[in-house]
């Protein structure tokens, strides 16, 4: 009875894990935009990584042999932290990674505006030079 007690509570545990890393992934996807191609593949290792999860507990606790009080225990764990925790979790976290990345973009393009203006004026000077010895070249 306690050995399914405790299989219980760690499939609720891993009901949360889940959810968790999902929505790392949530926050992932809206801090970096991409296409569906990326979406899909990101899709396909999270079910392979759950179901490898899923497996390594099932083989843990109960020998491999499916228990639908797990299945449950794993259910009400990912409802519980869906409807608590997770809404804010995501939404404020990339709020805050957004902010961060937007900065660190902004410092950067600062950073860069003098290496571009030495870029930019090298390139006229080279432009300059390339049509001196054109000319020259004609003569």
């Amino acid at each position: 009875m306690i050995n399914e007690k405790t299989f219980l509570f760690n499939s609720f545990l891993l009901g949360i894990y889940i959810t968790f890393v999902y929505d790392i992934i949530r926050i992932l996807r809206r801090v970096f935009r991409h296409g569906n191609f990326w979406l899909s593949v990101e899709d396909l290792a999270f079910w392979i990584f759950c179901g490898a999860e899923v497996f390594l507990l099932m083989h843990r606790e109960s020998n491999g042999i499916l228990r639908w009080y797990a299945v449950v225990g794993a259910l009400l764990g990912m409802l519980l932290y869906r409807k608590l925790i997770s809404r804010f979790f995501v939404k404020y976290v990339s709020k805050g990674l957004i902010k961060i990345k937007n900065l660190t973009i902004h410092i950067l393009k600062w950073l860069w505006k003098p290496f571009a203006m030495v870029c930019h004026a090298l390139k006229n000077k080279l432009t300059y030079i390339l049509k001196v010895l054109k000319m020259n070249l004609k003569k």
